[in-house]
């Protein structure tokens, strides 16, 4: 016996909406960095242990939870060889993490630093700035696709619609931050406490809500 074939629905349409907001970035991280070479293990591990220590004690002086916060990073020291294969010497490096949200803050306390110099920065978004950005992207989008289907109902000459199926989907883009110049960093040599340039980008995110309505 043949198995009955299920109607296929009639009066469903397809649909899709966006919706995107863009805002400026509220979050900081700046890298300061410093380098290490000699032919004792133990010597330059020292002198890197120093470098990073000093600078520690002018970060942890301006810290403040959410403004400036201070972490380290990444310590390394590796060997050096040889024509031979044999160690030569020994290199190394590390380095201390500014971030947070006040710009000028993180920005002067890093020309403070002496021990160390900029290696890189980049703005982005706080975890709550994103949070409540993609919370007002989708409501914006939803609403977007509740409006687009009572115009597609009403083209089409029916009362109203009933939901079948939807999908939510978010990307989201962050505009290239400003960098430092390379003079910018040489002159901090020559003059002492002086901040680093800085200029936070935006990030846009983009959400679309799709789906398929039951005209009725």
């Amino acid at each position: 016996m043949a198995q009955a074939t299920a109607p296929v629905p009639a009066n469903v349409v397809n649909i899709a909406a966006s919706g995107f907001l863009e805002v400026p970035q509220d979050w900081l991280s700046m890298s300061l960095n410093t380098t290490r070479e000699g032919s004792d293990a133990v010597a330059v591990q020292t002198q890197l242990k120093q470098a990073l220590d000093a600078a520690l004690v002018v970060a942890r002086a301006s810290a403040k939870p959410q403004q400036l916060e201070v972490r380290t990073g990444q310590f390394s020291l590796y060997p050096r060889y040889d024509r031979n294969g044999k160690i030569s010497g020994w290199q190394g490096s590390t380095e201390l993490v500014l971030e947070g949200r006040d710009f000028a803050l993180i920005s002067a306390t890093a020309g403070k630093i002496q021990t160390l110099t900029l290696g890189n920065m980049g703005f982005s978004l706080s975890r709550e700035a994103r949070q409540k950005l993609e919370t007002d992207v989708q409501a914006l989008a939803i609403q977007r696709f509740k409006v687009r289907a009572d115009e597609v109902s009403k083209g089409f000459g029916f009362a109203g619609y009933t939901l079948r199926e939807v999908a939510v989907s978010s990307a989201d883009q962050e505009a290239r931050p400003f960098q430092p110049r390379a003079m910018a960093m040489e002159a901090k040599a020559a003059v002492s406490d002086a901040a680093v340039p800085v200029e936070a980008g935006k990030s846009t995110v983009n959400v679309t809500v799709s789906g398929s309505i039951q005209l009725r």
